[in-house]
């Protein structure tokens, strides 16, 4: 839900942070605000500082979602029933940390492997005409939802025209 929430663009950056307090500190009263955000931050992260892309990486470099826990729901279920026979829908809990390391550890045959490689395969010359064309089709049948606002559609297509000139 965390994750969800960062990602959404409908939700401005003060809300997240009150929505996210309440996420993980529910019905308890926070008195320094910036170090229960630090908490949330060292605890979605693993422990450990933040290196992880978030679900974003791509051969180039660039950020490129990658997966989509919301809309990526059934291929999940399938792949942890599959690789590690555990059914998420009837398990009683299961740590966010635990999750996190065997959702990264998926082998590349699990189908949501396939297609988060799918999601981030860069198209290059040296590929042939087939090779594109597969990718490219993949690419778009296992495209995400463009959560990116208006405005930010209209300022990155501005980017990419300016980068033209």
């Amino acid at each position: 839900m965390f994750e969800q929430l960062m990602k959404d663009n409908s939700v401005n950056d003060d809300a997240k942070i009150e929505l996210a307090l309440n996420l993980y500190f529910p019905k308890q009263y926070i008195i320094n605000t910036v170090d229960a955000v630090n908490k949330i931050i060292w605890f979605y992260s693993g422990g450990k500082e933040i290196k992880d892309s978030g679900g974003k990486t791509s051969n180039s470099g660039k950020n490129v979602n990658i997966y989509d826990f919301e809309q990526d729901a059934d291929y999940i279920y399938a792949a942890f029933m599959e690789q590690y026979k555990i059914d998420l829908a009837d398990i009683d809990y299961l740590h966010w940390w635990k999750f996190k390391s065997l959702f990264y550890g998926l082998n590349k045959d699990i189908q949501l492997s396939k297609i988060m490689f799918y999601r981030s395969v860069e198209l290059t010359d040296d590929m042939t005409k087939n090779e594109r064309k597969f990718y490219r089709d993949m690419k778009r049948l296992y495209a995400l939802e463009d959560m990116r606002s208006e405005e930010e559609k209209e300022q990155d297509f501005n980017d990419c025209l300016a980068g033209m000139f």
